[in-house]
């Protein structure tokens, strides 16, 4: 079966120190030379016997990436061929090399945009590879303007960004300097919610770490316009006692922070979301997926617990079910997790 224009097709090569075009099959290095025809015998059978090429020049950057100084060949087909299930690669017993591609002529074959001086590039102006936006300086970008690398967005300069104008790193949302934020303006890191310049804050309009309400300056707030520390109310700028429990302790927070319960309680990585990588099957079947590398899980909040729970030595449960007032039943019913289930 036969495929292609002409029967032209292109295959990659590695290039020895004296400049000799070479592939290696099996353990003996095969050469090859401009001009010359080369032949192979016996039942052709893709990846055991026979002289393996592309009909598609994109295709053979997969197999010889041309930033680690392989070359391309333009060649002639001259006998039976066999092609893989999606024909983007392919084997014969008969070839003529016709010539060794310069990069100008790489770059017109395979990009389907314009000035482009990366590789495989549908898109206009870019110097990385696979984008199919316009004028990005790195790699797999579906998006405009992004100098990072697999960015699906726009503006972007750092990496794994699926949305826009972010300057940080596994970014789902817009305009973040942080990393993994799917909220909107945020500057610090794991922020689920908007315009924090704190982490790991779940609201909006947070200032410090770890708050869940909004608008507060201090840390571990789940109240709103706090000042102060581990408040869950409204405008105070003192440290209350722990409860536990629905219980009062006389255990102040910057004593319960120091103790052992609360070692054990961050012992475990308590993740509300986190960038899942796309199997290479998924990116086979699905160029968008091939483009972006993959998504940003969240998980709803119990199922967050049971995660952190089971990650969770059996030494660090056993502190946290020996907490003053400590209450299976008001455990299970915030954090889901039954306790004599393991």
């Amino acid at each position: 079966m036969l495929i292609g224009e002409n029967k032209i097709g292109y295959k990659g090569f590695k290039v020895d120190e004296n400049n000799q075009l070479y592939c290696n099959p099996g353990i003996v290095k095969k050469y090859y030379k401009v001009g010359e025809v080369e032949s192979v015998t016996g039942k052709l059978k893709m990846c055991e016997n026979g002289i393996h090429f592309c009909w598609k020049i994109n295709n053979v950057h997969k197999f010889y990436n041309l930033l680690e100084g392989n070359v391309i060949c333009k060649i002639e087909i001259l006998g039976d061929v066999v092609n893989d299930d999606d024909c983007k690669k392919s084997c014969t017993n008969k070839i003529k090399i016709l010539q060794i591609l310069t990069k100008e002529e790489i770059l017109k074959i395979s990009n389907t945009g314009s000035n482009n001086s990366g590789v495989i590039n549908s898109g206009d102006y870019n110097s990385g590879d696979y984008n199919s936006g316009y004028y990005n300086s790195g790699y797999y970008n579906s998006g405009d303007n992004n100098s990072g690398n697999y960015n699906s967005g726009y503006y972007n300069s750092g990496n794994y960004n699926s949305g826009n104008r972010n300057s940080g790193n596994y970014n789902s949302g817009y305009y973040n300097s942080g990393d993994y934020n799917s909220g909107y303006c945020n500057s610090g890191d794991y922020n689920s919610g908007d315009y924090n310049s704190g982490d790991y804050n779940s609201g909006d309009y947070n200032s410090g770490d770890y708050n869940s309400g909004d608008y507060n300056s201090g840390n571990r707030n789940s109240g709103n316009r706090n000042s102060g520390n581990y408040n869950s109310g409204y405008f105070n700028t003192n440290s209350p006692c722990v409860r536990l429990f629905n219980k009062n302790t006389d255990i102040q927070f910057n004593e319960f922070v120091n103790s052992n319960y609360y070692n054990a309680l961050n012992s475990s990585n308590f993740i509300l979301n986190e960038w899942i990588y796309y199997t290479e099957e998924e990116k086979k079947n699905d160029k968008a997926k091939e483009l972006i590398g993959g998504y940003l899980k969240v998980y709803e909040y119990k199922e967050a617990c049971k995660n952190w729970w089971i990650n969770m030595s059996n030494d660090n449960k056993n502190v946290i079910k020996n907490l003053p007032n400590f209450d299976k039943n008001i455990f299970l019913e915030i954090t889901g997790i039954n306790v004599n289930e393991g």
